[in-house]
């Protein structure tokens, strides 16, 4: 009897993808790479034309060995890695390191694990795709080269354990980037003037907010502005001026890519990306579904296309026409004749068969690959219903030459909103009764409302913002994205406090230093290039070795001369004036894992350290004792009094010694400007030590 051997990745597939295969098929995983570039050097040669060095795996010997004894029984054997160029790789240094050339020897990939998908890719069987391959040895030598070039230097200079990246040092500096915006923002004021008016023949008064004057919008920016319109529209009547009623659409949402399902699970359900990436792998790897056994529920999670196979469009239409009904059903999609790239080769995310609704899982699935399911569930769904109609109503309310105005929205037809309403939708107005208002209607003014706002700055990056950013900037792929952001908060460059990232003090220290020494590195244009290189690669227009040779020795140039200038700053410990408690030294500034602190250079005899605390030179406004920079449990920066907890003064801005000159308060640094802390107050000057 002919044996045939499936290798796959995942020691996870293994269970679902035997139950789909006959009995002379045997299915085993080689449990991720097998080989990969030595963690001990570079392990590129740059002599011999950038030619890799790969060694296998520390720990992967027995598995070679096991499959190795699998390939010798087989007749033919498949490599079934994962349909990305990662898995393209894995699968060609199986057969290097298997040494299955002369063998028969066949690369299969399945969007999905679901029998109908694994037998046909057994009938479309083809060869390891060696564009792909080349695709990911380019941004594997890439990564090696300016982790293994860049990171020795930060070592030097901030002391211990930190690293670069191609793409976390980009990652770091947008995040760095957002953080000087904030900190140099000034707010500004603004007012807002809502009218509580009386319609005859209502019950429930209608609130309009102020437009404009002769029917051009404008801002109110102070108290004396909005004294000037009140006092002119204090014994105004209020009339209707005009009322529109018009219908908008709003399309059915696209499925999801894994850039989208990172930003919804982080809005939607609170998932960090690597979580919501861990919960989607074994979704698609499979679950065991009670009647069904071991089953993959969801497409394949690494996908930057929107598109969906014909048969599923069929399935999902059908679907839906029983379900919800034919009206609910999306017209059918006009075919674009465009090139399809290689990455499109995917599906969106989907569920494998829409007719296995999250409820009929639930009892199946743990609590949070319930929800990660109906979340790709209910968005697949809805991409393949009618748009939602909705009927605005706009009303502009007269008041002299004033117009205040009002407006609401009502669903006409609910279309997609059945299945699926996106997190970021807008909060339905609720003046209801606007229907019922005409030219004729009689309004009586009941009360104005003065409101004093000021600008905010912008926000803090989240995980999903920060996704959102990278895709829009072509920084990364989807594979790369969720191992990015956790990498900076786990070298401590970021923090993550309620959602947010917070540049720490060590994230400033080496974006600093690779923004003076290595600014290509850290340029997001650049960094975005790269990735279009690496495409054209994929797509067998660039040979992968080319980019090496024009990457390497602006980044060979950049390190010497960067090791040039470390070496002409001969980087000596900062001797402090404290004293330790144990030995009567002078304690000296050390550089850690969590950045700064305190340490007895009398180590190893004396292992004294304390938190460092570097004063700014400035009294506290409170209690008149110095003011002295701080860290949050997580590393976030912040401007605090030394005799904390005593005296509770915090900023998150620098401080200054200057008083302000209009209410005297303390006063803070923004960019080049100094600020009155005091938002109302309002007070702002050029700092004159820029």
């Amino acid at each position: 009897m002919a044996r045939y051997l499936v290798i796959v990745e995942s020691p996870a597939k293994v269970k679902t993808i035997k139950k789909f295969l006959g009995s002379n098929y045997v299915v085993t995983a080689s449990q991720g790479h097998v080989r990969d570039l030595p963690k001990s050097q570079l392990g590129i040669d740059v002599e011999n034309d950038f030619e890799p060095k790969y060694i296998t795996i520390r720990g992967k010997g027995d598995i070679l060995a096991n499959l190795r004894k699998e390939v010798k029984k087989a007749d033919k054997i498949y490599l079934a890695t994962d349909p990305d160029r990662e898995g393209e790789a894995i699968s060609w240094h199986l057969y290097v390191a298997l040494k299955l050339e002369g063998k028969k020897v066949y690369r299969i990939s399945f969007n999905e694990i679901t029998k109908n998908a694994v037998k046909a890719s057994i009938k479309d069987a083809r060869e390891i795709n060696m564009n792909l391959v080349d695709a990911q040895q380019a941004r594997r030598a890439l990564d090696r080269m300016v982790g293994y070039k860049i990171s020795p230097l930060l070592w030097a200079k901030v002391k211990r354990g930190l690293s670069a990246g191609r793409v976390q040092s980009v990652a770091l500096r947008i995040i760095a980037d957002r953080e000087e915006e904030i900190d140099a923002f000034i707010p500004e004021e603004y007012w807002t003037l809502d009218a509580t008016i009386h319609v005859e023949g209502e019950k429930k008064p209608l609130v309009a907010s102020f437009y404009g004057k002769d029917k051009k919008k404008m801002t109110i920016h102070s108290k004396e502005e909005m004294d000037q319109i009140v006092r002119e529209i204090e014994h105004e009547k209020f009339f209707v001026d005009e009322v529109k009623v018009s219908e908008r659409l709003k399309k059915a949402p696209l499925p999801f890519t894994t850039s989208t399902l990172q930003q919804e699970a982080s809005k939607v359900l609170n998932f960090a990306t690597q979580k919501t990436m861990r919960i989607a792998q074994q979704l698609y790897e499979g679950v065991d579904i009670k009647g069904s056994g071991t089953i993959g529920i969801i497409t394949y999670l690494r996908t930057d296309s929107t598109r969906i196979s014909d048969e599923a469009d069929a399935a999902a239409r059908e679907y839906i026409r029983e379900v919800y009904g034919e009206n609910f059903v999306a017209e059918g999609e006009k075919k674009k004749a465009s090139e399809k790239k290689i990455q499109d080769a995917h599906e969106a995310i989907r569920p494998t068969d829409l007719s296995r609704t999250p409820a009929s899982v639930k009892e199946s699935l743990t609590r949070d690959q319930f929800r990660l399911y109906q979340l790709i569930w209910k968005r697949f769904a809805a991409s393949r219903m009618q748009p939602a109609k909705f009927e605005s109503t706009s009303v502009k309310i007269g008041a002299g030459a004033y117009q205040f105005s009002v407006s609401t929205s009502k669903v006409v037809f609910e279309g997609f909103r059945i299945a699926y309403v996106e997190s970021d939708e807008e909060k339905m107005a609720s003046n209801l009764l606007v229907k019922g208002l005409d030219q004729d209607s009689v309004l009586t003014k009941e009360a104005l409302e003065e409101k004093q706002h000021f600008t905010q700055p912008p926000s803090h990056y989240t995980e999903a913002a920060l996704v959102k950013t990278l895709e829009e900037l072509g920084i990364g792929r989807p594979s790369t994205y969720a191992p990015t952001i956790s990498t900076i908060i786990a070298r401590r460059y970021v923090s993550k406090e309620n959602k947010n990232l917070y540049l720490t003090e060590l994230g400033e220290v080496v974006n600093n230093m690779m923004k003076q020494s290595f600014p290509s590195i850290v340029d997001v244009n650049f960094t975005a290039n790269m990735e279009g290189l690496l495409d054209m690669v994929e797509e067998g227009k660039v040979e992968w070795k080319s980019v090496i040779r024009n990457f390497y020795p602006d980044l060979d140039e950049a390190v010497k001369v960067a090791e040039k200038e470390l070496e002409s700053v001969k980087i000596e410990d900062e001797v402090t004036d404290v004293i330790c408690e144990e030995c009567g030294r002078n304690m000296v500034i050390k550089y850690g894992p969590h950045g700064r602190f305190l340490a007895c250079p009398g180590f190893p005899e004396c292992r004294n350290t304390k938190p460092y605390l570097e004063k700014i030179g400035v009294p506290c406004p409170l209690c008149g004792k110095e003011v002295v920079l701080r860290k949050t449990k997580k590393g976030r920066k912040y401007y605090g009094c030394e005799d904390n907890p005593e005296c509770e003064f915090m900023s998150w801005q620098k401080p200054s010694k200057e008083k302000c000159p209009e209410c005297g308060g303390y006063m803070i640094e923004k960019g080049n400007k100094l600020v009155c802390a005091d938002e109302k107050c309002g007070y702002v000057r050029n700092n004159k030590k820029n």
